[in-house]
């Protein structure tokens, strides 16, 4: 159980950079840092959960596809909805995205981050569940392997959040704390998945897709525009194909 704490490390050590470094992140490392977090996550969309979700269809005797379809899209749509309705702001953006609200700046960037920390929160807690789950093809090493690829990920997430708070005036330490805060959502959302599973074991493999699903929504809507962004764009790329061999290496030499 302790797997779904090890993303939050990453979201940790990742924020307390800002006790290390004295400026903010370099554009050129911000938009390498963000591909690498994109290639990680769709690699691990595909090879730690579609996968699965498929394999465990099929033990189970459904028609393989289904259940990697319709929950994929599912957690597109879950997504879609928490975007809509959440207010919090994007890096560089000062139109606030979601309903009107009279929140801080600050609060929503950190509400921006911890929206796409639900769904990797979320990946994690299903495949535990599964590795814990009798007749399942999920491994523990391979629940593993998600969530140190989802802590790697996490590290420059912790500090592109981390770092900017703290340059435009914050202190060091609430600029800390406000990283950290970011990833909380990660073990609570994985527990309660680990929870939910346990009680539907045969949603498992919808689970599993509906976090993939979840997942790639950040991926496409937030990280690669980002990642893409004026100058120098093929830095996001080169991030973007490192992560995922990166994640690819992980899931399969521990999976």
């Amino acid at each position: 159980m302790y797997l779904v704490f090890i993303p939050l490390v990453g979201t940790t050590l990742g924020a307390a950079m800002v006790f290390l470094m004295k400026e903010q992140l370099n554009a050129t490392l911000e938009k390498t840092l963000l591909g690498l977090a994109a290639g990680v996550m769709i690699a691990a969309s595909v090879w730690s959960l579609l996968i699965p979700s498929i394999e465990m269809a099929e033990e189970q005797g459904k028609v393989a596809w289904i259940p990697a379809a319709v929950g994929f899209l599912l957690g597109m749509v879950f997504l879609l909805i928490l975007d809509s309705i959440i207010p919090h702001l994007h890096m560089g953006s000062e139109d606030p995205e979601g309903v009107k609200s009279e929140l801080s700046k600050t609060t929503m960037l950190v509400l921006a981050v911890t929206l796409h920390n639900l769904p990797e929160g979320m990946a994690v807690g299903v495949a535990v569940a599964g590795a814990l789950a009798e007749n399942s093809s999920i491994t523990m090493a391979a629940a593993l392997a998600l969530a140190v690829g989802i802590a790697i990920q996490n590290f420059p997430e912790g500090a592109i959040i981390s770092m900017p708070l703290c340059a435009t005036g914050g202190t060091k330490k609430r600029a800390f704390l406000y990283g950290f805060l970011s990833g909380i959502v990660e073990p609570i959302g994985a527990l309660l998945t680990i929870a939910l599973a346990h009680l539907i074991l045969p949603l498992l493999p919808y689970l599993l897709s509906f976090a993939a699903g979840a997942m790639m929504y950040v991926v496409i809507e937030e990280l690669i525009p980002e990642a893409q962004q004026g100058k120098h764009s093929n830095l996001g790329t080169i991030g973007a194909a490192l992560g995922f061999v990166l994640m690819m290496i992980l899931d399969v030499a521990l999976g």
